[in-house]
């Protein structure tokens, strides 16, 4: 028995990873942000890290830091929306960090907020597009 066309096609990507790469498919994915945290500023990257340190040690101080960057023209991925919106998601953020912080749930998610800032102003930096 033959091996098939497509038999012989998936042999031939198997030996040779270019074959695959060459067969036209193409994947893309895409992060759905909610409304929150869309509304993180892309900050200056020595910005963002001290807020990611005023997060670490003072949960929510770094995210109530980053609102006041969004008045001063810093940009979000929330481009529809009016810069005072956009200030006061970061203002509840950064509320709900403080509130939740005394049951540990506010002090992690103040962490991984300042790490988003980071990882924000590192694209930023290198000229990484964001969304394709």
């Amino acid at each position: 028995m033959e091996p098939s066309h497509k038999d012989a096609e998936t042999t031939a990507a198997a030996a040779d990873p270019r074959a695959a790469a060459s067969s036209g498919v193409v994947v893309q994915v895409r992060e759905k942000k909610g409304p929150l945290r869309a509304a993180i500023p892309y900050l200056p990257f020595p910005v963002a890290v001290i807020c990611l340190f005023l997060n670490t040690f003072v949960p929510g101080l770094g995210t109530f830091v980053s609102a006041f960057a969004v008045l001063c023209g810093a940009r979000t991925d929330l481009p529809d929306r009016h810069v005072c919106c956009v200030f006061w998601l970061n203002i509840a953020a950064a509320l709900i960090q403080i509130l939740t912080a005394i049951v540990m749930v506010g002090w992690i998610m103040s962490i991984f907020w300042g790490m988003d800032m980071v990882i924000l102003a590192s694209y930023k930096e290198q000229g990484i597009p964001q969304q394709l």
